[in-house]
């Protein structure tokens, strides 16, 4: 399997403007979020990338993305219909292909050389199937990503065998379906905001979009894709960072901050911003 194309999915209704925030990188330039995760995939090896919009943010996204205009595509998705249907309407992009797929609004963060979209691709050319990056999370975080139940492979430390998925699961439900031997109590193997998908997936979603024309979520698709072909987990090294959430936008600067080149001058920086505040309080007191 080669995976050439990607798709990330930027439709949110809400969350709209995000893509088009900017945050220096790690390598210290100013870059819109968006811009930064086209970079992600393409030093993952892709060759075109779509970007499914809402109708109308074409435009500002174009200017986001700058001298990568070439390669993007934008696909509006013309009725709010849920993360599922979104990424259904790149189907006439990936043309059957298998393709890598990112949320706008989460952002990963490399702990080494290799890239954490790299990572995948390579896991996923090389084992032939499907496969979605994970990172162990407490249970506290649940209300807010999907999560799987698995089986380590053997002889492997990151990989798993996908059993079932569910999106945004009660502790209850994670308890009784989503246990995965090995992981700390209460912890629970969480989406990273990423996978390589194969055109199973596209095929599991029209089906599923057709008999539910209201919407479903991409987990609705995953937790059916275990009876269909092999389907794994990769547990990223990397960091995630939901640009989305509370101080989500300060989160993944100082991420980037502390990923890159300009590490120690930004420690630094941090740790005395933070021995001045504890000063300012004392002497207040």
């Amino acid at each position: 399997m080669r995976v050439t194309k990607a798709v990330i999915t930027a439709a949110g209704r809400q969350q709209r403007s995000l893509p088009l925030q900017t945050l220096i990188d790690s390598d210290g330039h100013s870059k819109p979020i968006l811009t930064i995760l086209v970079e992600e995939v393409l030093r993952a090896g892709i060759e075109q990338v779509a970007v499914v919009v809402c109708p109308g943010d074409e435009v500002p996204y174009g200017h986001a993305v700058g001298s990568y205009a070439s390669r993007i595509t934008f696909v509006p998705q013309d009725e709010p219909q849920g993360y599922g249907h979104a990424i259904f309407c790149a189907n006439p992009f990936t043309q059957g292909e298998p393709f890598l797929h990112l949320v706008s609004d989460h952002l990963p963060i490399a702990r080494g050389q290799l890239g954490c979209a790299e990572d995948l691709v390579q896991t996923a050319q090389r084992n032939d199937c499907a496969v979605s990056a994970v990172q162990a999370s407490r249970e506290s975080l649940l209300p807010y990503f999907g999560a799987v139940g698995a089986k380590r492979v053997a002889n492997s430390a990151r990989l798993y065998l996908v059993e079932r998925v569910l999106e945004k699961p009660t502790p209850t439900d994670a308890e009784q379906w989503l246990g995965v031997p090995g992981l700390r109590a209460g912890h629970y193997l969480c989406f990273f905001g990423m996978h390589v998908l194969t055109p199973a997936v596209m095929t599991i979603l029209g089906r599923l979009l057709a008999a539910t024309p209201a919407g479903v979520t991409l987990s609705d698709a995953l937790n059916e894709l275990p009876q269909h072909e092999r389907y794994l987990a990769l547990e990223s090294n990397g960091r995630r960072v939901d640009v989305g959430s509370r101080y989500g936008i300060l989160s993944a600067q100082v991420a980037l901050a502390l990923s890159g080149r300009d590490r120690e001058w930004v420690l630094r920086e941090l740790l005395e911003l933070l021995a001045t505040d504890e000063l300012d309080r004392g002497h207040d007191e």
